[in-house]
């Protein structure tokens, strides 16, 4: 991809995104996540319907006429994005590829922090730590974010998320937002996902294309493991063999589920064709 196809591609999804985050997800995001508490802002004089308990009584007596204490919510928060990008993120059907899709939803939430003026950062991961950005603040850092998203290119193709959220815990020494974004189909990551849920504020996003779930019925076809380069022909049209397939990809998505229900951590799901802004919408007001 060269510099000028890059660069529209960053504004689009920017317009898109940023959009989305400003009209719809920034309020939502904002009473989701909690500041560390409220601290003292300033002084003014008591008005018809404010908190006794408010009332500073030395400024009150300094002056003979009642002032209340003002506080704001002390929101130094930080985001951090933890993304899949092995091989089997590169999938696509008729709605595009699973990484595009990750792309626009990774940059919603960049931008939905960036509007309440937290800190975001990236961590991309394949079965290693294949990019790590430290939070910062700023709308040129979110832009880096997605164009990382968009043209980075990873050494490996497989899948370790316990490697990854290790390496998060080792990073990020203070609470953080967390949203770990991966069709997650790989599993032995319960017990770092117990250690960082108890840690961070964890949300699991699981993005999938539907035909995953489910093999069509399509005769005998060649297919290409997108983590292990091995290739198999697979007779579709075999009932048993579709079962079988569908067997296999659910226990991978009974294993996030309760995976994440049991640490303690958030989770959703959302397929390809389906809206993310509903999907996300419904997981922000079900927190609040």
């Amino acid at each position: 991809m060269d510099t000028k196809e890059l660069l529209k591609k960053v504004r689009k999804i920017e317009i898109k995104t940023r959009r989305l985050s400003d009209h719809i997800f920034g309020g939502e995001y904002h009473s989701t996540f909690k500041g560390r508490g409220m601290t003292f802002s300033e002084v003014r004089q008591y008005s018809y319907g404010d908190d006794v308990r408010a009332i500073d009584w030395n400024v009150t007596a300094r002056y003979n006429s009642p002032f209340v204490k003002v506080f704001e919510e002390e929101r130094e928060l930080t985001l951090m994005l933890v993304i899949d990008i092995s091989g089997s993120e590169a999938f696509g059907t008729s709605h595009g590829f699973k990484r595009e899709f990750l792309t626009e939803v990774a940059a919603t939430l960049a931008f939905s922090a960036l509007q309440n003026n937290d800190k975001v950062g990236l961590l991309l991961y394949t079965n290693q730590v294949e990019l790590f950005i430290p939070p910062k603040k700023g709308r040129s850092h979110v832009l880096r974010i997605i164009r990382e998203l968009l043209e980075f290119e990873p050494q490996n193709k497989q899948t370790d998320t316990a490697m990854a959220l290790e390496f998060l815990l080792g990073v990020m020494k203070k609470k953080a937002i967390v949203f770990v974004l991966s069709d997650f189909l790989d599993t032995a990551y319960e017990k770092t996902l117990q250690i960082c849920a108890n840690k961070h504020d964890l949300t699991g996003i699981r993005l999938f294309d539907p035909f995953e779930a489910e093999l069509p019925n399509l005769g005998l076809v060649p297919m290409v493991d997108r983590e292990t380069a091995q290739l198999a022909w697979v007779d579709t049209t075999s009932k048993k063999v579709r079962l079988a397939h569908q067997k296999a990809y659910r226990a991978h998505v009974e294993y996030f589920e309760q995976t994440f229900k049991r640490s303690g951590a958030g989770h959703l799901s959302c397929a390809t064709d389906q809206s993310y802004v509903k999907k996300l919408l419904g997981y922000f007001k079900a927190r609040i």
